[in-house]
Formats: C-alpha cells, structure tokens, sequence
C-alpha cells in the first residue's frame, strides 16, 4: 500500500475543489498556497518545473506533474500532448539523466501506481486541473510515459486503477473539452480586451466567451472568429435567441422585449443597445467572421 496515499487523497479534493470554485482555470497563485493535511500545510510544487514529489514523501512516486504553457511563437520545450487514437496523455521525462530525482519519481509512480495530480498550463499563470491520472506506460528509451485520466472517487482508493478503459477514454474526452473551452475563453478574452463587446463592462467574473456558432456544428470552430466576448446578461440573451447580433455586427433585441415595460435593467441594459453596433477587435483577423453571424442571425429572426 502506498504510504503517502491519505497525503494524495487531501491533494487530490483539494484541487478538485479549486477546479469547481475557479471555474476549471485555476490560478498558479492559489494553487502555490499548498494544502493543508494533518494540521500541516503541504505543497503542490513551484509549478515551474513538471514533476514534484515532496520531500516528507515516504514513498518515492511522484505526487504532481506539470505541463506549462508556452511563450506565443516558442517551441514547446516538452511535447505532451493528448493522444484521441490511444485514449492517453503522453508526457516527457525531464531533461537531462534518466536517473535524476524528478525522473525517478515520474517511473516511480507507474512501479508504485499511485493517483498524481496533473496541471496543464493553458495561459501564462493559468492552469486546468486533470485529477487524478496514472502512469499506466513507461518507455524509458523513448523518454515518454502515457498516462490515463481516472475517476474522483472509484480510482483514489487504495485498490488503484480500476475503472474500466472505456470508462477512462470517456474521462479523457471530458479533459479535451475542457481544454478547448478554456483556450477558447482566454483567446476571446484577449482579442476584446476582457470587455463585453455590447455593454463594455470588464468585470472578469461576469465577462464570458460567447460562441456565435456552438460546438457541436461543424462550423463552431475553436477559433476567435467564431466568438464574442459578451457579458453573463447578454450572454445569456444572446444564447435565448432574446438578442441578436447581424452580420454587420448591429445589436438587435428580440421585438416582445422591445415592446415590454420593467425596470431600468431591461430598458438600459437591453432595449437600449437596440441597433448599436458591438465593439469588435482591433486585429482585424479577430473580429466575428460575418458568415457565422448571418447563420446565427437568422436564427434570431426566426425565433423573433
């Protein structure tokens, strides 16, 4: 039995937690802040380099590994990656000896198969939480080990790995989306300055990215062309068909609001951006892809 595993356990809610209370993009600050367990606070690591084991382990597997994002324009100094064929993430040894400490750790949590903590960086400081995973391969000549995404509660006993590998491709799958979504938050985010393009406002907790055509369309690219940073309002009036924007990128709001009478929020904060254009980006390669709106749009009209 893995001597360190209720320390695991402790990590393993913890940043499961910080996932739900940050909305999947947990920043590298919080997550310096460590744990506590046992009255004592434990680390999760410097989150610069890619694999930590605490040095109070009595074990000697690894407990978090770390995928940083890179600089815009820089090759990837570690080449992990999801792999959709295998069901897998492959992810690299450490540069330098086979038999340095980090190395040791990484292999030693597939003799050992315990449960780790895996961090991709998606934007400088910002980090999606994939717990838990285990090294289920080690290729010491390639310099590679595959790991698998397992499940919060059947595969953190002391029994290990047990779900079954179509159960764990599923898990997989869940990590890809997550991933798409948050680069595609963070690409939108940057192109219109963190603001609702209808209303301005910038308040990150309340400004999201907006598909203009969903996910699952064969147009609903992850691209920053096919989203609008809106705020949760119009966000939501937008995904209701309640608001329309055309290809032009002229607001429209849907004709029984127009018509209706309430407070301040519906005649302020809807009826009056009725045909006023959106604030688009300054690069024009960012800016909404007109075809996707005129799609979107008539779809405005015909719930109208």
């Amino acid at each position: 039995m893995d001597p360190d595993h209720a320390i695991r356990r402790a990590a393993l809610e913890h940043v499961r937690r910080l996932a739900r209370e940050y909305d999947d993009l947990v920043p590298r600050t919080v997550l310096l802040e460590g744990f506590w367990f046992g009255g004592e606070r434990w680390s999760l690591g410097s989150l610069q380099n890619g694999i930590y084991r605490p040095r109070r382990f009595a074990g000697p597997a690894a407990l978090t590994l770390l995928t940083a994002v890179h600089a815009p324009g820089q090759p990837a100094p570690y080449d992990d990656d999801i792999d959709p064929a295998s069901g897998t993430i492959l992810y690299h040894y450490r540069a330098g000896s086979i038999d340095q400490p980090d190395n040791r750790a990484l292999r030693a949590a597939f003799t050992e198969q315990v449960p780790l903590v895996y961090f991709m960086g998606v934007a400088p400081g910002q980090l999606v939480v994939v717990a838990p995973v285990y090294v289920t391969r080690d290729d010491p000549a390639a310099r590679v080990v595959t790991l698998e995404v397992g499940l919060p509660l059947a595969d953190t006993t002391p029994a290990g790995l047990v779900s079954p590998p179509d159960v764990r491709a599923y898990a997989l799958g869940d990590v890809r989306i997550r991933l798409h979504q948050q680069r595609f938050r963070i690409n939108v985010l940057r192109a219109y300055r963190e603001r609702c393009a209808i209303c301005a406002l910038k308040e990150p907790q309340l400004v999201q990215a907006a598909h203009i055509i969903e996910d699952p369309s064969p147009e609903g690219i992850a691209a920053v062309i096919n989203g609008i940073a809106l705020c949760a309002i119009h966000h939501l009036a937008y995904g209701r068909n309640l608001l329309g924007i055309d290809p032009a990128g002229v607001v429209h709001i849907a004709t029984r609001l127009l018509n209706e009478v309430d407070g301040p929020m519906l005649t302020t904060g809807l009826q009056g951006f009725h045909g006023k254009p959106i604030m688009v980006p300054r690069r024009p390669a960012d800016r909404p892809d007109p075809a996707r709106l005129h799609t979107r749009f008539e779809r405005f009209v015909a719930a109208a």
